[in-house]
């Protein structure tokens, strides 16, 4: 897989997604499905949009012990998304149980990668809600990109800001993905540390989430190429 935007589609029902996907009649955009559409819709709305020819990442952070992540996954490995995420907060035993639930009886299986730290949260609420102390965000987040490597995962979701670290450290064939990228001048909405969808690719990003940006904006397809073209060059 290549450089690419991913859409977030943080829609509330089928009905608003596909009217916003019906706007695509040239690309078919790699989407994301998160929390709210597929607690709305369920599995039915990952198998219609992929029967629509779109590439899935199905954000539903999982964090529980291994053993549910194990079982949790092992259903959602039969709905042919391209990626699927867990939280690496959940240990290095729970990213290896979610892999394990992940791979089918082929041995093939979806991208799975770990959220680290949250766009949303900055350093004053990482020390002062999670009472993480003592270090700097950004070495939180390479301590749990080292943990989701070592767990055999493909790769982090990350704040572009840690995307050129991870790779320094990792490799340039572990994946950052990354949300908190708005078109310079745009609104920041509930992200923290932000940056362009041009700064994103210079910095190293393999992926690039955005949402309202895109979604919101006059003119969705135009903003997604003009993403496209930012970002991929």
């Amino acid at each position: 897989m290549g450089k690419d935007v991913i859409i977030a589609c943080d829609f509330s029902s089928a009905e608003k997604v596909y009217s916003f996907l019906d706007l695509f009649t040239e690309e078919k955009p790699f989407v994301k499905i998160g929390m709210e559409l597929f607690y709305a819709e369920g599995p039915a709305i990952v198998r219609e949009i992929k029967k629509r020819g779109h590439r899935i990442f199905l954000d539903l952070k999982l964090h529980d012990i291994p053993n549910t992540v194990k079982k949790a996954m092992s259903v959602l490995r039969d709905l042919d998304v391209d990626i699927t995420n867990v939280h690496a907060g959940g240990t290095v035993r729970m990213m290896e149980a979610a892999l394990e639930g992940l791979t089918r009886p082929d041995g093939t299986r979806p991208l799975l990668i770990a959220v680290t730290m949250l766009t949303s949260t900055d350093q004053e609420a990482m020390e002062e809600d999670l009472l993480i102390r003592g270090t700097d965000i950004s070495d939180v987040v390479m301590h749990y990109a080292e943990n989701a490597k070592k767990a055999g995962l493909d790769g982090i979701v990350c704040s572009p800001l840690e995307a050129g670290k991870v790779h320094e450290k990792l490799g340039t064939d572990f994946l950052t993905v990354t949300p908190g990228v708005r078109f310079p001048g745009g609104e920041v909405g509930d992200q923290k540390r932000v940056m362009s969808p041009e700064e994103a690719g210079k910095i190293g990003s393999d992926y690039i989430v955005m949402g309202r940006p895109i979604t919101a904006a006059p003119d969705p397809v135009a903003a997604y190429r003009r993403a496209m073209r930012e970002f991929v060059g």
